[in-house]
């Protein structure tokens, strides 16, 4: 199976920027669909799609909330999947999550379920 490790989360100030990055198992990596998600602070929130790409890098979405802000890219020499996160603010804080898909419709990317493979997380928080 896919096994993905996120780093780069921190605590900064609002305005400040982040990179995150995600690393996973390189055997056919070119062939999955990466997303980052985001879960707000409090049990029971639910994750939210921020950004999305396709395997070869070609295609990239991202939520209303982060448009301009964020930008997605990824590796595949290296297995590896970037978020760089800039003007962040303190809604942007949560925890950020990499999930990978073998094939997904494009359409349902910003859906928790359509992932088979999670990382466990790394926390951002952003103070004012």
């Amino acid at each position: 199976q896919v096994q993905l490790v996120e780093s780069g989360g921190g605590s900064v100030q609002a305005g400040g920027s982040l990179r995150l990055v995600c690393v996973g198992s390189k055997d056919n990596y070119d062939k999955y669909h990466m997303t980052w998600f985001r879960q707000a602070p409090g049990t029971g929130m639910e994750r939210e799609g921020v950004a999305t790409i396709g395997g070869g890098g070609g295609g990239a979405y991202y939520s209303d909330s982060v448009k301009g802000r964020f930008t997605i890219a990824r590796d595949n020499l290296k297995s590896t999947v970037y978020l760089q996160m800039n003007s962040l603010q303190p809604e942007d804080s949560g925890m950020y999550y990499c999930a990978a898909v073998r094939y997904r419709s494009w359409a349902d990317w910003p859906r928790p379920t359509a992932y088979d493979y999670w990382g466990r997380g790394t926390q951002v928080t952003v103070f004012s």
